[in-house]
């Protein structure tokens, strides 16, 4: 079994003594993500599969706490913002910028890119090496830049 999953089950118990319904709710949403798609798919997930999973789940709250914003939803909006939070400490530590940035700029030598034209190929490259480090939209805003 993935360490991920087992921190995930190890923390889902903790919360489930201590009586904390909101970080319990948010594990086990969690793990129902990753069972369905362990039974979806019939194996067993790596580590990797699980923070694509979790990437996913943030990036959901997200977009949901933007639209309770913008109409005006703060109960939804806090709620869905502290879930996010919570998800994100089962992520690896993030690059930040200034290391992202001299990954993308290694890429970019090395493949020779010039153009926005290969954008797309200097993404793929550079998500293949950081992996659940880095999100794909702060990839591509560096990558946009440094091409311009």
């Amino acid at each position: 079994m993935s360490q991920v999953k087992e921190v995930l089950k190890s923390d889902l118990k903790d919360a489930m003594k201590a009586k904390d319904v909101f970080k319990r709710e948010t594990i086990r949403f969690l793990m129902s993500a990753i069972k369905q798609i362990e039974v979806d798919e019939r194996r067993e997930l790596s580590d990797d599969d699980i923070y694509k999973i979790i990437q996913k789940s943030v990036k959901q709250r997200e977009d949901a706490a933007k639209q309770y914003k913008d109409a005006g939803r703060e109960d939804l909006y806090e709620k869905e913002t502290k879930e996010a939070t919570l998800i994100k400490a089962y992520l690896p530590q993030q690059l930040s910028q200034d290391e992202l940035k001299q990954i993308v700029s290694d890429v970019i030598a090395k493949s020779g890119a010039s153009s926005m034209k290969d954008m797309g190929g200097v993404i793929k490259q550079v998500m293949a090496e950081v992996g659940s480090r880095a999100d794909g939209k702060s990839v591509s805003n560096i990558v946009k830049a440094l091409l311009n």
